[in-house]
């Protein structure tokens, strides 16, 4: 039995973490094996962050989805298997999902995310929300903050992703790497790395900081030339989402185009070229893997407070196939 500050780990939990123990240490570890955390929209996205999750070696993952698993489904959620098709998204991933660490907890949960009342959010340390509308993660988001509840919301529309992060004032350690001199007077300079942990604190926005921020402002231009149309985009499609209350379809490709075009047009014109608005159909496997990843990397970060989180935004731009953060009014602590 290993033990810190309260939170014990078996002999076979250390032998089967110890690489990761190794990497961030046993407080870090223990951290995670006393989170409980909320993954709701078991769609390739849910699925990718929930496997990372899962396998970091956290106390409890709740799988949340009201949604049956659809033919579509199948090009990126790989923890429903094709025989569950037409059945429950959270119950089809529940087994695969388990098989992946026994040692977590796990629980599927087949409510609408809207009928959840608000004490549901409190009951966990992370809430990571998919796929769902605008006024959905206004809601989520104000109450994990009247709770300290930690709030992610990630999305990706065909291989255009986004995640955003809202951790109030989150503390956490960071080791920093400097050059210190180890040679004597009168010799030449010498110097050695030396690694020390500092620890500091940043302040995170609410959700309500994205909707607010201004793509169309002048400063702004000068990041399209970095960015690419990102953010007008990611404004774009959860318009479009808002408003048909679904994504776009592939089955109806020319006139969601035309949909796009005209939500476009009228947010943000001149902005977003048509070539970006071809990528946003279906989930694409490869991508579901690269933003799940990096959204689930952020919530361990997170609750292993080991490292500096994304300050605030992830976006992954599908024509340069980059990803890249952006600060939206946030501010050091």
């Amino acid at each position: 039995m290993v033990e810190a500050n309260g939170i014990e780990l078996t002999e076979q939990e250390a032998e089967l973490y110890d690489r990761q123990i190794r990497l961030w240490g046993l407080d870090s570890q223990k951290r995670l094996r006393a989170a409980r955390i909320l993954i709701a929209g078991l769609n390739g996205l849910g699925a990718e962050i929930a496997k990372n999750i899962i396998l970091s070696g956290v106390k409890a993952v709740t799988l949340l989805d009201d949604q049956l698993v659809k033919e579509s489904d199948f090009c990126s959620q790989f923890l429903a298997p094709q025989t569950a098709l037409g059945t429950n998204r959270a119950e089809a991933s529940l087994g695969r999902a388990q098989h992946l660490n026994p040692m977590v907890e796990l629980k599927a949960d087949t409510d609408k995310l809207a009928d959840k009342a608000d004490d549901y959010f409190k009951g966990f340390d992370v809430v990571c929300i998919i796929g769902a509308p605008t006024e959905q993660l206004v809601r989520i988001d104000g109450v994990c903050r009247s709770a300290n509840v930690k709030f992610f919301a990630a999305d990706l529309w065909g291989m255009f992703g986004f995640s955003f992060a809202d951790l109030q004032e989150h503390n956490f350690a960071e080791d920093v790497v400097k050059h210190k001199i180890i040679s004597k007077p009168h010799e030449k300079t010498k110097t050695e790395l030396v690694t020390s942990t500092v620890k500091r604190t940043l302040s995170y926005p609410a959700y309500q900081a994205v909707l607010d921020f201004d793509f169309t402002a002048q400063s702004y231009a000068r990041k399209l030339k970095r960015s690419g149309p990102a953010l007008p985009l990611l404004r774009v499609l959860q318009k479009f989402r808002d408003v048909e209350g679904r994504d776009p379809l592939y089955t109806e490709r020319d006139a969601e185009l035309e949909k796009l075009r005209k939500i476009r047009d009228e947010i943000a014109p001149e902005l977003v070229p048509d070539s970006a608005l071809v990528h946003v159909f279906a989930q694409i496997s490869p991508a579901a893997a690269i933003v799940g990843g990096a959204v689930a990397h952020e919530i361990i970060k997170t609750v292993s407070q080991k490292e500096a989180p994304h300050h605030n935004v992830f976006l992954f731009d599908p024509e340069s196939c980059c990803g890249f953060i952006e600060s939206m009014g946030v501010a050091d602590a």
